[in-house]
């Protein structure tokens, strides 16, 4: 269902954490991780400056053959809208619109670039996947290298803080975090 495995001797642009780090990371996890991967040479924030659209038009090829729905412009319509309260009829009361985002697993996807840990937007992002109808897995991708500072590796910080204090427990079965 998933392509195969990639391999793991090669030093790769790409590199992931999934959390919690007790908890061994689902097949999609190790497909959505090969979908950056497949373009990490076009992606590579050290030696290009995409904004986050642009990463995520790259991948984006990928994760629809792994049945994700992804945004594919700024007009409402091609939005990817995920529920978070219903009203009158079922109508949705409240959404967030996500990057992508494959129902049947329940998995939200966000790509981020100059914001994703400057302003915080990754934890944003954390926090309105925690809000979601029916989702349970929750993926950020940042940039390794952000004007000097490597946001993959201070948001890996955070979230081995996060659940090493166990002080906060998320509403999801697993995060993945990827540097491009």
């Amino acid at each position: 269902m998933f392509p195969p495995s990639f391999n793991l001797t090669e030093t790769p642009l790409t590199h992931w954490h999934y959390y919690p780090r007790s908890r061994k990371a689902p097949p999609l996890v190790h497909a959505v991780v090969q979908a950056f991967r497949a373009v990490a040479a076009e992606i590579d924030s050290e030696h290009h400056n995409l904004p986050s659209n642009g990463v995520l038009a790259r991948v984006a090829p990928r994760l629809v053959d792994l049945g994700f729905r992804v945004e594919t412009g700024k007009a409402s319509d091609q939005k990817i809208q995920v529920p978070v309260l219903f009203g009158l009829d079922g109508q949705y009361e409240k959404s967030f619109e996500v990057d992508a985002y494959h129902e049947d697993a329940g998995f939200v996807l966000e790509v981020e670039a100059g914001r994703g840990v400057v302003n915080n937007q990754f934890l944003k992002d954390l926090f309105q996947a925690c809000m979601m109808n029916g989702v349970t897995e929750f993926a950020v991708a940042l940039r390794n290298d952000y004007r000097g500072t490597n946001d993959f590796e201070k948001a890996t910080r955070f979230f081995d803080t996060l659940y090493a204090s166990q002080r906060l427990k998320l509403p999801l079965a697993g995060v993945l975090l990827i540097g491009y």
